[in-house]
């Protein structure tokens, strides 16, 4: 619900009443008033006030607002530049312990682009894509993972047995995914639950001309 139509006694308690379904404060909304009330003659015509309200979107400003607030909640000093490029936005978190929010293999960083995304498409008509990103961790994390892949690819080829990864990310599996699907000698499988789901790689079988032949990916 983005915008809805009130009828009261008086345009206040039409605003009143739209905020209450809104579920929103009066500062999110812009007030539209379609009729002005009337108190008719002796109380013959009276008639309603009627308003129309909807929510003010603002995707990127209450994103950043929340990740400014948990900051100082935290007590840390981050500084957050903010690039939007069409519907995706990338906040890049700097400073001295900007460490402690990256976590073990970004989990936490995860964490907070998760609540991020919440926040930020709360009142949004159309889903805004939000990265939390801190000081280039992210690409460098994404050629970690390329590197792991492919180490492990060559491993289960020459061994000619799976080799498992360790659990990963949703994103990160689906790094993998990419980065091999296009290997005529392997193939990759995501197996068990979130959040130990982690990927296999599968060597091929040899065909009569000695090409490894593989089915597509499975999972993710």
């Amino acid at each position: 619900m983005r915008a809805v139509t009130v009828s009261a006694k008086t345009v206040e308690l039409a605003v009143q009443e739209a905020l209450q379904r809104l579920q929103v404060g009066r500062e999110r909304v812009d007030v539209l008033v379609l009729k002005a009330p009337s108190r008719g003659f002796l109380g013959i015509g009276a008639k309603l006030a009627q308003v129309e309200v909807s929510i003010v979107e603002d995707p990127v400003g209450d994103a950043e607002r929340f990740l400014r607030e948990l900051f100082v909640t935290m007590r840390l000093a981050v500084k957050v530049t903010t690039e939007v490029s069409g519907d995706q936005v990338v906040f890049d978190l700097s400073g001295d312990r900007v460490g402690l929010l990256i976590g073990k293999h970004g989990q936490t960083l995860d964490a907070i682009q998760h609540l991020v995304t919440a926040v930020g498409n709360k009142y949004a008509s159309r889903s805004v894509h939000f990265v939390v990103d801190a000081q280039g961790y992210r690409e460098r994390r994404r050629q970690q993972v390329l590197y792991t892949a492919r180490k492990a690819a060559e491993k289960a080829v020459a061994l000619r047995r799976e080799v498992f990864l360790d659990p990963m990310s949703a994103a990160e599996r689906k790094i993998v995914h990419l980065a091999l699907e296009g290997r005529t000698d392997v193939k990759t499988e995501s197996r068990g639950t979130e959040p130990d789901r982690k990927i296999v790689i599968v060597p091929g079988v040899a065909g009569p001309t000695g090409t490894g032949q593989v089915r597509k990916r499975v999972g993710s």
